[in-house]
């Protein structure tokens, strides 16, 4: 008899705690879809905003290239680091893509990446390889430090 009021307690207490709790679990079960919603968009952006802004470099190689395994296994490993150097963009955004275009019957070879990775991407990675990079949307400005008047020049 003892074990069955023990039970019944136990229901009792359960459904008191669940009356109790009912509106925060509602509120929860209101705002935990928007939360997820909200992430997704801001992750959406900032995928976006990388795809937007990548860093394309053009791999020329000579003709008597011929990569060695080790010479593979280092540029691999320098290709590896490009989503680390682009700190904070999502996995898509991050990612070098290698992409292979024909122009005027000759094939191109273009390493794209994240803008945060250009100076990795600028890297050649093979001994007889040639890296181009078309910057000349990222011009290098000088630093100018302008000398404050002193008042004894002034007067």
């Amino acid at each position: 008899m003892t074990q069955q009021l023990g039970f019944v307690q136990w229901l009792l207490d359960a459904a008191h705690w669940i009356a109790w709790s009912a509106p925060y679990l509602a509120a929860l079960i209101a705002v935990g879809p928007l939360v997820w919603a909200w992430k997704t968009r801001q992750r959406s952006v900032r995928v976006r905003e990388a795809l937007a802004r990548r860093t394309v470099v053009e791999v020329i190689p000579t003709s008597t290239f011929d990569p060695g395994e080790g010479e593979i296994g280092r540029w691999a490993h320098q290709l590896g680091r490009v989503p680390a150097a682009a700190d904070g963009v999502p996995a898509r955004g991050a990612a070098a893509r290698l992409r292979y275009s024909v122009e005027a019957g000759k094939m191109r070879c273009y390493l794209e990446g994240p803008e945060q990775a250009a100076a990795i991407l600028a890297m050649p990675g093979f001994a007889e390889v040639e890296v181009r990079s078309d910057r000349t949307h990222q011009e290098i400005r000088p630093i100018r430090f302008h000398r404050p008047a002193h008042p004894r020049e002034s007067a």
